[in-house]
């Protein structure tokens, strides 16, 4: 019985370690700007954006299209190189 409530706890464990690190992801806009977020969040289409798993990254043939921005504070998006909030 002991084995069995171990391991349904590892199990619960696993679950939620798993859940843990699906919610970020990388986000990028037409102009090459990316920054990484927490959860998946959505953006009016619009806006043009595009959201990836947070494993993303461009490919060796893109190095010069895409570069790292660091979030912003709160929900938004890069315009021309600002940070724009989503109110």
């Amino acid at each position: 019985m002991k084995i069995i409530l171990a391991t349904a706890v590892a199990l619960v464990g696993l679950a939620g370690i798993t859940a843990s690190s699906a919610s970020a992801a990388v986000v990028c806009n037409n102009h090459g700007d990316c920054w990484r977020t927490e959860g998946r969040p959505s953006y009016p289409s619009h806006l043009r954006l595009r959201v990836y798993p947070d494993g993303w990254h461009w490919g060796r043939h893109e190095e010069r299209r895409y570069r790292w921005r660091d979030a912003g504070h709160g929900h938004g998006y890069y315009r021309d190189g600002v940070w724009i909030n989503i109110r």
